[in-house]
C-alpha cells in the first residue's frame, strides 16, 4: 500500500514558489466559504511515519489558512483525566463545530497501531477497534462532516537519514525523541500493522491520502491540494451517499409489547415505601463510597412518558448520594451550540470520570423517540441511531463505567390524572406544558417507539429496565432496588475478576 510513497516523488523550488502562492489564496478563499456556509465541519487526521513532516505540513495548514477557525490539537499518551474516561472521550471533546476545520495531529489510530506493534493488544482487539474507528467516522460523515486522513509515508533508509538530518541540526533537534528512535527499530513491525489499519478503514466516506513524506514542497503541495479539491467539491456539491439504513422495525402481530403487557397493579404502602426507601438508600450510599467506585463511574439514565415521576425518584437518589460526587444533567432540546456537532457529542461532554457519577434526566434516545416520532429527522438518521448508541454505551462500560437505564412507564389515564393534578396545583403548573398535551395525541406513536428501542438496545452491558410506574411510591422503590442491584452485581464481578 505504500510502495507509490517510496518512488521519490519531489517538487522543485521554482514550481513550488509559483504554485503555493495560488493554492494558498484558494484554501483561504474556500476557508471563507465553508465559515460563510457553516452547513458542515472538516475534521483533518495527521498520521505517519516518525520524521515524514507531519508537524511541518500542520503548521504550514494553519499559516496557509486563518488560524482562528481551525482547531489543531496533538495527542500523546493519555492524560489521568483521559484515562478515566473511554478511549475516544479525548477525540469527541475537541471535534470542530460546523463550519470550521480540526486538525488532529495524531488521532483515534495511534494507540490502535501502537498496542499491536507492541503486542499490547491481540489481532481480535486490534480488528475489533478498527471496526469501532469504521463506525465512528462514519457516524461523522452521517452527520455532515468531512472527514480527510493524511498519511504521510518514509521508507526506512528515508526515516533513517531523515531523523540523523534532524539531530544533527541544532535548530531542529528537539523534533526527534528516544520514542522516534524506538519507533525507528519497530519499522518493520509498523509497515505491516499500518498497512492494515489504513486497508480495513480506507471507505468511500473517508479514505486515506498517502503522501510521500521525503521531499518538503511535494508533501506541502500534495496536502495543501487535497484538503482544498475536498473543501471544493463538497461546498459545490452534495455529501457522500451512504449505503441506506435497514428497514424500520415492524411491530409484532398480535399488538402486545413492553408497555402494554406490564403489570400496573403493584403498590406500596406509606409505611413500606418510607421503611424500604430508607434501607435501599443507605445501600445505594454506602456502594457510592466503596473503595471498588475509585475505578469506576455510574451512569444513570431516566427515560419514560410525560409525569411518569422521573423527576422525584432521581430526588430519592440523590438524596442518598454525596454532593460532591454527582451530577443531574436535564436534557431539553439542544442549544445551537450542539446542533452544530454530532448528535452524541452533547452527551459525550458530560462523561463522568471514574468515582463520579452522572444522572441524565432524558438523554440520547430523544433521536429515537421524540425525533423520530415528531419528524424532526429523517428515517435514515433514526435508523443508524440504534447502533451508534449502542457503540456508544459499549464504549462506556469498556471504560469503567457502570451504565443503568430506566424507563418508568405508566398508563394513559395515569397519565390525565397526573396532568390534571399539575394544571390545578399552583407549585406544580411549571411542570405541565402544550407540548405535554400535544404528545399524548401520539401516545401509539411513541409506545412503538418505545418497544423498538428496548428491543434494539437494551443489551448484555446496558439493559433496559422497564418500570410500572403507576404508584409513584412502587415505581421509586423499584427503581432504587434495581440501581443498588446493578451496582452491586458489577463491583461484585468486578472483585471476582480481580480474583
Amino acid at each position: 500500500m505504500f510502495e507509490s510513497a517510496e518512488i521519490g516523488h519531489k517538487v522543485s523550488k521554482a514550481d513550488y514558489r509559483k504554485e503555493e502562492p495560488v493554492l494558498r489564496a484558494a484554501l483561504l478563499e474556500a476557508q471563507y466559504r465553508l465559515l460563510e456556509h457553516a452547513g458542515f465541519p472538516v475534521v483533518v487526521l495527521v498520521n505517519g511515519v516518525d520524521g515524514a513532516g507531519k508537524g511541518e505540513t500542520v503548521n504550514l495548514l494553519n499559516e496557509w489558512m486563518d488560524p482562528r477557525h481551525v482547531r489543531t490539537e496533538a495527542f500523546g499518551a493519555r492524560l489521568p483525566e483521559e484515562s478515566d474516561r473511554p478511549e475516544m472521550w479525548r477525540f469527541w471533546q475537541v471535534l470542530p463545530p460546523k463550519g470550521h476545520i480540526g486538525i488532529l495531529f495524531g488521532s483515534w489510530y495511534t494507540d490502535p497501531i501502537l498496542g499491536r506493534v507492541m503486542r499490547h493488544t491481540k489481532r481480535a482487539g486490534f480488528q475489533h477497534r478498527l471496526e469501532r474507528i469504521r463506525h465512528f467516522e462514519r457516524m461523522l460523515v452521517a452527520e455532515g462532516a468531512l472527514v480527510l486522513k493524511f498519511w504521510f509515508h518514509l521508507s526506512h533508509k528515508a526515516q533513517a537519514k531523515r531523523l540523523e538530518k534532524l539531530s544533527k541540526d541544532p535548530r531542529q533537534s528537539w523534533r526527534v525523541t528516544p520514542d522516534d528512535w524506538r519507533r525507528y527499530r519497530h519499522y518493520d513491525e509498523f509497515v505491516p500493522v499500518c498497512e492494515a489499519a489504513l486497508r480495513e478503514t480506507s471507505t468511500g466516506e473517508a479514505p486515506w491520502h498517502v503522501i510521500d513524506g521525503s521531499d518538503p514542497q511535494y508533501r506541502a503541495l500534495a496536502a495543501g491540494r487535497i484538503l482544498l479539491d475536498g473543501l471544493t467539491r463538497r461546498l459545490d456539491g452534495p455529501p457522500p451517499a451512504l449505503s441506506p439504513a435497514a428497514p424500520p422495525p415492524v411491530p409484532d402481530i398480535d399488538g402486545r409489547d413492553v408497555l402494554n403487557t406490564l403489570d400496573y397493579s403493584r403498590k406500596l404502602g406509606r409505611e413500606t415505601y418510607e421503611r424500604r426507601l430508607e434501607k435501599l438508600q443507605m445501600r445505594l450510599n454506602g456502594l457510592t463510597r466503596d473503595p471498588r467506585m475509585r475505578t469506576r463511574s455510574l451512569v444513570v439514565v431516566f427515560e419514560g412518558m410525560d409525569a411518569a415521576g422521573k423527576g422525584s425518584t432521581i430526588r430519592r437518589i440523590t438524596q442518598a448520594m454525596d454532593a460532591r460526587f454527582y451530577r443531574v444533567v436535564p436534557v431539553a432540546a439542544p442549544t445551537d451550540e450542539e446542533r452544530a456537532q454530532p448528535d452524541l457529542w452533547r452527551f459525550w461532554r458530560h462523561v463522568p470520570r471514574h468515582g463520579r457519577s452522572v444522572i441524565f434526566d432524558r438523554s440520547w434516545y430523544g433521536r429515537v423517540l421524540v425525533e423520530r416520532v415528531e419528524g424532526f429527522c429523517a428515517e435514515s438518521d433514526w435508523m443508524r441511531a440504534y447502533r451508534e448508541i449502542n457503540d456508544f454505551e459499549e464504549q462506556l462500560v469498556e471504560g469503567g463505567a457502570i451504565v443503568v437505564k430506566f424507563w418508568l412507564a405508566v398508563t394513559p389515564d395515569e397519565q390525565l390524572r397526573r396532568f390534571r393534578e399539575r394544571e390545578a396545583t399552583p407549585h406544580k403548573q411549571f411542570k405541565i406544558t402544550p407540548d405535554d398535551w400535544r404528545n399524548r395525541e401520539k401516545w401509539p406513536l411513541y409506545e412503538r417507539a418505545v418497544a423498538d428501542l428496548v428491543a434494539r438496545t437494551s443489551t448484555d452491558v446496558a439493559r433496559w429496565e422497564v418500570i410500572p410506574a403507576e404508584d409513584k411510591l412502587f415505581g421509586r422503590v423499584e427503581v432504587m432496588r434495581r440501581l443498588v442491584d446493578a451496582v452491586e452485581r458489577a463491583l461484585d464481578g468486578q472483585a471476582a475478576g480481580a480474583r
